[in-house]
């Protein structure tokens, strides 16, 4: 596989953060979810880069997500993101002291609907909020949903999920 090959070079370059408890001190903790209050989220341009490097990691190197000329081919004439990108714009979306990220956090679930792919120099927008917030046998649940929208407005996906925060 040629392509993949070319961009194992170009993705060399790229800088991701791994440390997942970089920061940990100034996220927000229990007493800061609001629910129904809008969390703080910034936008991010998706590269070709990323999507390349996620679709590796996840180990996903079907040729729409790496081959343009393949990906014209297809009915959505040019290369996307896999839908599991969400997983990346989560965290390109939010910053640093976001809530989502305190490390400890379990995912109890999640549903997610899937609109449009997002697609290499879209502009994401992420609109996302606690919608409940509880305790229940001394673990702390937080309900939450999330929007990825493009620069034209469309939505990308929207989910719900369930997660247990760290005490």
């Amino acid at each position: 596989m040629v392509y993949i090959n070319s961009i194992d070079k170009k993705m060399s370059n790229l800088n991701f953060e791994t440390d997942f408890w970089k920061d940990e001190k100034n996220r927000k903790g229990w007493d800061d979810i609001i629910p129904g209050e809008a969390r703080k989220t910034i936008p991010y341009t998706l590269t070709l880069e990323a999507i390349q490097k996620y679709c590796k990691v996840i180990g996903d190197t079907h040729p729409l997500y790496f081959d343009e000329a393949y990906a014209k081919t297809t009915p959505y004439k040019g290369i996307i993101a896999p839908p599991a990108i969400h997983i990346l714009l989560m965290f390109s979306c939010t910053p640093a002291d976001d809530w989502m990220r305190s490390p400890g956090t379990i995912n109890a679930g999640q549903s997610w609907s899937y609109n449009i792919p997002a697609r290499p120099n879209d502009v994401i927008r992420l609109e996302a909020r606690a919608l409940d917030k509880f305790i229940k046998k001394e673990r702390l649940f937080v309900i939450h949903d999330n929007v990825f929208f493009n620069q034209n407005n469309d939505v990308i996906c929207s989910g719900r999920g369930w997660t247990i925060r760290p005490q």
